[in-house]
């Protein structure tokens, strides 16, 4: 078997995905472990019709951007989950302030000077620490993480940008046998702790070195951790989402209110709402004269939903994929005695019916909304659409999207909820142009 050829290249600018780019021969690299401006000799990692890609494994020219990562297990062929450990954290932010302008001029055709704030971490090493869920992978016993695009192990006995709570479990340094993935999780918030497994039925769980709760895949109960942000406190059951920063939830939750600017007796929809974050602050902000709908798709973390809830009655939680649910929706206001409701497929309502809603915030997954849910949602929104987003490219393509339907970036803003990683969390506003 031959050896992966060498490429004597000079590095450009960054792109989507946590590498850069340069050229060979008339071909486009994509570059990993490498900055912008810096010369390198990289290792062919994978080849296509129209580009390859490598990883930088010599540095001849260094960027004064550079660092020498913290983590051992980091570099060119080793543990995939983080992307720019050889870079300073204020460089990070740059590059991925840079990938995220790039995308909504590319994209949408929205030229905007973006800055990507930094979150808070109390007790942590900067751009450490940060991450109270991590997922394991395993195989025959031992445990470790996936080197990039690849199903191949990367055996480690610590994670540096995983946080203090999860590393007291001790997850890395015992054997999982019958295991295939274990996931450490913990509350920044409450200090609940959690380990999701997922394997065999006589996958065996270890003596770990702080007391969990153990969530097996399939079990009839699924137990939980609290979180707690805007003054409310959420259980999340199992490897149910919620923001992996100890400060993003907050953060976010704080920054969708002032986008959207909630009034008393507003319509809000929280699509995508998960265990209710934005659905309990809206509904405080809303008043028992109001209605918040959230819709989600997964039947636990509608359960979740449902229970974090259940002390504002003028919020409903319907499960369902989203493009399904919006065509059914029929919202109730105000009848004389305070209360609201909703409906889906034509039911009975007190007070009058109203075809749409004056805010709605967005929060789907990596993939996006996409065109169903954004022609929906155009339609029904009144006067601010938020639209949360962990993907620059599918965000930049939705917004896109609404524009063809006369909505505008009215307000934009980014925050760095994934140090040492290529991600980034946006917030992008929406008004009627």
């Amino acid at each position: 078997m031959s050896e992966p050829e060498l490429l004597d290249l000079e590095v450009g600018n960054v792109a989507n995905g946590g590498f850069c780019v340069a050229r060979h021969e008339g071909r486009v690299v994509f570059v990993r472990h490498a900055l912008p401006g810096e010369r390198v000799r990289a290792r062919v990692t994978a080849t296509t019709k129209n580009f390859l890609r490598a990883d930088a494994v010599e540095i001849v020219t260094a960027s004064p951007d550079r660092v020498e990562p913290p983590c051992p297990f980091a570099g060119p062929g080793r543990c995939g989950g983080c992307d720019w450990q050889h870079a300073s954290l204020a460089a990070q932010r740059r590059l991925k302030a840079a990938v995220v302008e790039e995308q909504l001029q590319r994209v949408a055709g929205i030229t905007r000077t973006v800055t990507v704030e930094e979150l808070d971490n109390p007790g942590s090493p900067p751009g450490l620490g940060w991450r109270t869920r991590v997922e394991f992978t395993a195989s025959h016993g031992a445990i470790g993480l996936r080197r990039h695009r690849s199903h191949d192990i990367e055996p480690i006995d610590e994670c540096l940008i995983a946080h203090p709570g999860v590393e007291a479990m001790g997850i890395e340094r015992k054997p999982w046998p019958g295991a295939t993935s274990v996931e450490g999780i913990v509350s920044a918030t409450t200090g609940d702790r959690l380990v999701a497994l997922k394997g065999s039925r006589k996958a065996r769980v270890p003596r770990l070195d702080v007391p969990v709760r153990l969530a097996r895949k399939g079990a009839e109960k699924t137990p939980y951790v609290r979180e707690e942000a805007g003054g409310r406190l959420y259980q999340i059951s199992g490897s149910g989402f919620w923001q992996v920063h100890p400060g993003a939830a907050s953060v976010l939750a704080d920054a969708v209110l002032k986008a959207l600017d909630p009034r008393p007796g507003d319509i809000a929809l929280d699509l995508y709402c998960g265990v209710g974050l934005f659905a309990g602050l809206l509904g405080e902000r809303v008043g028992s004269d109001g209605l918040v709908v959230g819709v989600e798709s997964d039947a636990q973390a509608v359960r979740d939903a449902k229970f974090n809830l259940r002390d504002l009655p003028h919020v409903a939680v319907e499960r369902g994929q989203v493009e399904e649910v919006l065509p059914d929706l029929e919202f109730g206001v105000a009848d004389g005695t305070g209360r609201t409701q909703t409906k889906r497929g034509g039911g009975h309502h007190r007070g009058t019916r109203v075809r749409g809603a004056d805010i709605v915030v967005l929060d789907p997954p990596r993939a996006g909304a996409d065109r169903a849910v954004v022609d929906q949602v155009a339609r029904l929104a009144r006067r601010k659409i938020a639209y949360v987003s962990c993907d620059p490219a599918t965000l930049a393509r939705d917004l896109a999207y609404f524009s063809e339907r006369g909505w505008t970036l009215e307000t934009f803003r980014a925050f760095d909820a994934f140090p040492m990683t290529r991600h980034v969390e946006c917030l992008a506003t929406l008004v009627k142009g």
